[in-house]
């Protein structure tokens, strides 16, 4: 198969057919393992970002919707059952790869990785808002795809609820900037905390809100810098 092709659906979902009706079309073309792939992470300039695939199958999850949308108890619940029933992968992409090559690359390069992590291969796949170029499969990007396709909005639930368990894990580590709270995302509390203590290790010194609070280059924004390229 050609490397990055595309194939149009047989026939466009309508906009009532629901969260499954992407993958209903999918499965008349005979296309019965449809990934969803998405990312949490990407507006945040602390953190990893983290991007999740998943393939559902068949798999009807009640209540399944685009994780912003959703409490965080509620996420946790729809979590234990995805990772639980359905095929998936998350990966991580620490803060100093994406200051290594760009967000964007690592945006889709973690795309890519997370798809080839699944343990069966998907025959195609449906990403939210980006094209995931080099695909050995057809794929199709979806606008707004975790709030349209089912896989797409599992695949967000799963790489929204392992990124905030990294990030309370982190604030194990740095409690001074409230990670448990904001996640990373540049809220007026994170920015506070930033301009008080300066980055540590996890900020993103490619962000230009971090290196503004960079301050005088010592401690470990020192060590943080010297291990970036």
């Amino acid at each position: 198969m050609i490397t990055g092709t595309r194939r149009p659906l047989r026939f466009t979902p309508r906009r009532d057919a629901g969260m499954y009706g992407y993958e209903r079309a999918l499965a008349h073309g005979g296309f019965t393992r449809v990934a969803g792939v998405d990312e949490a992470g990407r507006g945040a300039c602390a953190g990893p970002l983290v991007v999740a695939a998943v393939i559902l199958d068949g798999l009807k999850v009640p209540g399944l919707a685009d994780s912003k949308l959703l409490t965080e108890p509620r996420r946790e619940e729809l979590y234990e059952e995805i990772v639980a029933r359905a095929v998936w992968s998350a990966l991580v992409v620490p803060s100093t790869e994406i200051d290594r090559v760009g967000l964007h690359v690592s945006n889709v390069t973690g795309m890519r990785r997370a798809l080839r992590a699944l343990p069966v291969d998907p025959s195609y796949v449906l990403s939210d808002g980006f094209g995931v170029p080099g695909l050995e499969v057809p794929s199709l990007r979806v606008i707004k795809g975790d709030r349209a396709v089912a896989c797409i909005a599992a695949a967000s639930i799963v790489a929204k609820v392992t990124r905030d368990r990294i990030m309370r894990g982190l604030h194990e580590t740095y409690p001074q900037y409230g990670f448990d709270e904001h996640k990373g995302y540049s809220t007026p509390e994170h920015m506070a905390a930033l301009t008080g203590h300066g980055p540590c290790p996890e900020h993103r010194f490619s962000f230009v809100n971090v290196r503004a609070r960079m301050g005088d280059g010592t401690g470990p924004r020192e060590e943080r810098l010297s291990r970036t390229p």
